[in-house]
């Protein structure tokens, strides 16, 4: 029975989104397999080029006397992965894309880097008869030959570079006597090593294999009961800050690796890569690599190949780690699961959470959620009985969680303070730096550039259809992102009348020269993205912090995730407002997780910590549940209005996002896709809100707008999404517009 091949040519080529069909010849029928890479004739010419298996069938879409035949498996290049490719084809389907846009995500070692040679000059003859040849060489006034043999009878191997340069022979002469049979040139492919583990390199290793308590034991054991009988299995871990989660992941990787299989351990940013590589390192040696933005293509490609060729079993890094090569995975670890990060931003717009499950599910593998605050979505999966859920109520070296203060901050302005540090705050700083104390200063910027509030009554003018804070444009308008509501800024409070009313200007900068004014003899670090642009730059800071060469460390969201700083007993949350008003209905969970986070930094080491929270609405029930740091309550609380309005994850959304360089072209698309979808959404009762503008209505003078959609049901906003896909493929004015779909 013939055989025949669907084939994606070369995903560097954005235009060639279809496959193409080509004969399997008998030599390579029991061989070629969904994911392979061949070389197939293509184009005019019939020119050469390398494709990617979709599928093996015996039924063929054309003639068979006009298919051509594939030339061969490609070899040479880092190897075909059905079940990668597998994942890359879910995706498309599930977050909507381009089958080459799937697989360039997933396959991102594909895009080959020029391999790092190591070349040396060999001597392949023995003493004698190298001795013999040196003699005539020398009769015969060889003097490059001489010069060659005399160094190789001294070392036997040569770097290549030291022999053509300082010895100065020439190709030439290395060809002839390689033909002679006197040496070989040869060559070794060595891999670049990220700044990072090179610091690291020559530190003992085994030194992280402390006893786990009760809490790590029991679910270590309790997974490892299952590890053999279930294939594929999902745990969520719910620890508090300092409860020890990163020694469960190192025991339950270990646990992995004596099996033979390899880990990947997802963190949400860079900031976070620093402290766990060395504690990893310390206890895996060279067996782990990362990944995070700031390695070179070439390092990028180098670690991927480490992990095809089974050199190396852990892959720590940000959400691309997730598609690490590993033939026999085992584990997939998302710490930080909550971490906003995990999503990605260009198309297909997947989350890590969902696309890690996907992967661990075709690979039998196991897959660990870990946080002090779970995404909604992830906690609602356990209750459901999607998973196993654990709980970590203590921390992993004693304490307690610390004691939090909140500070209204309308009372401070009645008071006449107008500064961004309450006097609390200023007190408690002065006291942590008398005793030799280190102090954090996290303002939560996330969300602040848009909403309007009250300093003096905490009123936030809201979007009267969607619940959610109304955004302050430059033309004064106030303006809703959900459903496009308008109405013009104001200039005193619509419930106290106060004039302070206004968005919040204050930066990290500007809070650096007041800490500085107000405590002239503290060493004061900011970690923002100012001062962070360098390739290591989050790393510096954090080990100078570390190593207590400052006393203040002054940042926004970057600072207060996973740290783990001894001698921090003040962390202090300035402007908690801003993450809650900001005009997304993830708010208050944003701001729970934030500040629960930020307070979690405080009191890990010997001496009790405090925490200041200032805010100007203490009696909203995130800011509350996150001084208590009662999860439960603040779940019970969001859960409930999660399903009066539908959001998940008591439901399921979407989002359309277009864009285009001409407004008026991006203004007639939308509203003729809008119209469509709401006549395909009306027959499956689905929810349609917009179009309006993106938060930000224009990037780099792209104009931008969003559609949203919810229903009850995941696979009904798939159906829609299917035939909006179909719709715009199908009507020549969408070309000029970018399209793509979010699931939140």
């Amino acid at each position: 029975m013939e055989l025949f091949a669907d084939i994606i040519i070369d995903i560097s080529h954005n235009k060639l989104d279809q496959t193409f069909q080509y004969r399997i010849p008998p030599e390579l029928q029991n061989v070629l397999e969904p994911g392979s890479v061949v070389e197939i004739p293509f184009g005019r010419g019939d020119r050469l080029t390398k494709g990617y298996v979709m599928r093996v069938t015996d039924i063929p879409s054309c003639p068979l006397e006009k298919m051509k035949q594939v030339k061969g498996i490609v070899t040479d290049l880092v190897g075909g992965d059905s079940k990668l490719i597998a994942l890359a084809l879910w995706m498309r389907d599930y977050y909507g894309s381009t089958t080459v846009q799937a697989l360039r995500t997933v396959l991102p070692f594909r895009q080959k880097a020029s391999p790092k040679k190591k070349k040396t000059v060999v001597l392949r003859i023995s003493k004698a008869e190298a001795e013999e040849k040196l003699e005539f060489y020398k009769k015969k006034h060889q003097s490059a030959r001489a010069r060659l043999l005399e160094a190789l009878l001294e070392e036997g191997i040569l770097p290549y570079e030291a022999v053509t340069g300082s010895l100065k022979i020439t190709s030439s002469v290395l060809k002839t006597l390689e033909e002679q049979g006197v040496l070989t040139c040869e060559s070794e492919q060595i891999y670049r090593t990220p700044a990072m583990l090179q610091r690291l390199q020559g530190e003992k290793t085994g030194q992280d294999t402390f006893s786990l308590n009760g809490e790590q034991r029991e679910i270590v054991e309790a997974i490892g009961k299952e590890w053999d009988s279930c294939g594929f299995a999902q745990y969520l871990i719910h620890g508090v800050t300092g409860s020890g989660k990163t020694a469960v992941y190192m025991e339950l990787i270990e646990m992995a690796l004596l099996r033979g299989e390899q880990a990947i351990l997802l963190i949400p940013e860079i900031a976070l890569t620093y402290q766990n590589v060395i504690r990893f390192y310390h206890r895996f040696g060279d067996r782990i690599s990362i990944l995070h933005s700031r390695l070179s293509k070439a390092e990028r490609y180098d670690q991927f190949e480490r992990a095809r060729s089974g050199d190396i079993d852990v892959m720590i890094g940000p959400r691309s780690a997730l598609f690490t090569p590993f033939q026999k995975l085992g584990i997939i670890i998302i710490d930080e699961e909550h971490e906003t990060s995990y999503k990605s931003e260009s198309i297909p717009r997947y989350h890590a959470r969902e696309t890690g499950k996907k992967r661990a599910m075709l690979e039998k593998a196991k897959l660990v959620l870990g946080s002090a605050t779970p995404s909604l979505d992830a906690y609602y999966e356990a209750q459901q009985g999607e998973g196993r859920l654990f709980r970590m109520t203590t921390r992993a070296l004693g304490g307690s969680l610390p004691e939090v203060c909140t500070v209204d901050m309308r009372k401070e302005l009645k008071e006449g303070n107008r500064s961004i540090l309450s006097r609390t705050l200023s007190g408690k700083i002065g006291e942590c730096l008398e005793k030799k104390q280190q102090v954090m200063l996290f303002l939560n910027r996330r969300g602040y550039a848009g909403f309007v509030s009250c300093r003096s009554c905490g009123h936030v003018i809201k979007c009267p259809h969607c619940d959610v804070s109304l955004s302050l444009h430059k033309n004064g308008r106030l303006i809703c992102h959900y459903c496009g509501y308008e109405e013009p800024s104001v200039s005193v409070c619509p419930k106290c009348g106060s004039p302070f009313i206004g968005g919040f200007k204050a930066g990290t900068q500007q809070i650096e020269e007041m800490v500085k004014r107000a405590f002239p003899d503290a060493g004061v670090l900011r970690m923002d993205a100012d001062t962070t642009k360098g390739r290591d730059g989050h790393a510096e800071i954090l080990r100078a912090f570390g190593n207590h060469e400052a006393d203040i460390l002054i940042g926004t969201q970057m600072i207060v995730k996973g740290h783990d700083f001894p001698h921090v007993t003040l962390v202090g949350i300035l402007a908690a407002d801003l993450s809650l008003n900001a005009g997304d209905y993830q708010a208050s969970e944003r701001t729970f997780q934030l500040l629960t986070q930020a307070a979690g930094r405080a009191g890990r080491g010997r001496e009790p910590g405090k925490v200041v929270i200032q805010t100007y609405d203490p009696e909203n029930y995130a800011l509350v549940c996150a001084a208590k740091q009662d999860y439960e309550s603040f779940y019970n609380q969001e859960m409930h209005h999660r399903a009066l309005a539908g959001y998940p994850p008591a439901g399921d959304m979407m989002a359309v996002h277009c864009a285009s360089e001409n407004q008026q072209q991006l203004e007639i698309a939308v509203d003729y896709l809008a119209k469509f979808i709401r006549q395909i959404a009306k027959k499956r009762q689905a929810v349609v809100i917009g179009p309006a503008d993106e938060a930000v209505a224009k990037v780099n003078d792209i104009y931008r707008k969003a559609i949203y959609l919810k229903h009850k049901e995941q696979r009904v906003l798939t159906s829609i999404k299917n035939l909006v896909e179909q719709y715009v493929e199908i009507n020549s004015g969408f070309q000029e517009i970018m399209i793509s779909f979010e699931r939140k």
